[in-house]
């Protein structure tokens, strides 16, 4: 199977590295992404929105085989690209696998509430984050995730995600939950609460008709802090 990695805001392909062994074990290709922008902290992001993010995934699809089947992994704001990606090409796509997320709705926007510096977003100070995005991220951690952080465009946070094909919902769909807030014994039972209530955080996941739930208990950023049981997450949730 070929598996596309799209990471999420301040990485690129490199944050993937740990993660693949379990994947190329079992078998897959491996596509890790460096989305435009991403690729250094001296690129121009100053034109570049949403659309382009999700236009790179839609085109590494499209250099596959048009037989071939492929599943699209995408972490925190990857999610909302991934999602977007799969309706351009939904009966491309085997699976969506959201790594702590999940996809967003038509008219959306992954985060406007994060510090602005010019036309990008830089890794901010670690006190804007939650103290459950932090779980498992040691000093070392946070400074080895600082050193390789590069500014998100602005844009990729605040455009409106833009949706049109319902057979978006018929994509067979994981969501490996990281994060557990106060008041919620797992991370998955945090989802299924939210979905029960209505939440619009969780509204384009529960009209999916194919979906699972499973539990990966660390921080936001399980590619540093639990890398090889991400990877082992990954691959469960390929193989169905």
């Amino acid at each position: 199977m070929d598996i596309i990695l799209v990471p999420g805001f301040w990485l690129n392909a490199s944050a993937w590295d740990a993660v693949t062994p379990p994947l190329v074990a079992a078998g897959h290709t491996v596509h890790p992404l460096t989305l435009p922008g991403m690729g250094s902290v001296d690129d121009d992001r100053s034109g570049i929105g949403l659309e382009d993010h999700v236009d790179a995934v839609v085109a590494a699809v499209d250099a596959l085989d048009d037989d071939a089947q492929v599943v699209l992994v995408g972490h925190s704001g990857g999610g909302a690209v991934i999602h977007a990606a799969a309706d351009r090409r939904p009966g491309r796509i085997a699976r969506n696998v959201y790594v702590d997320s999940v996809p967003m709705g038509h008219g959306s926007v992954i985060n406007d509430a994060l510090p602005v510096v010019g036309h990008e977003i830089p890794l901010p100070d670690w006190s804007v984050f939650d103290e459950p995005d932090l779980v498992d991220l040691d000093e070392d951690l946070r400074a080895r995730f600082r050193a390789v952080a590069i500014p998100t465009p602005v844009r990729v946070a605040s455009d409106p995600v833009t949706l049109s094909d319902d057979r978006r919902y018929e994509v067979p769909t994981t969501v490996i939950a990281c994060e557990a807030f106060e008041g919620f014994d797992s991370p998955s039972s945090m989802y299924r609460h939210f979905i029960g209530a209505g939440s619009p955080y969780t509204a384009e996941l529960a009209a999916l008709q194919d979906y699972e739930i499973v539990d990966l208990s660390t921080g936001h950023w399980p590619m540093f802090t639990r890398p090889g049981e991400l990877g082992e997450a990954i691959t469960a949730a390929v193989s169905g």
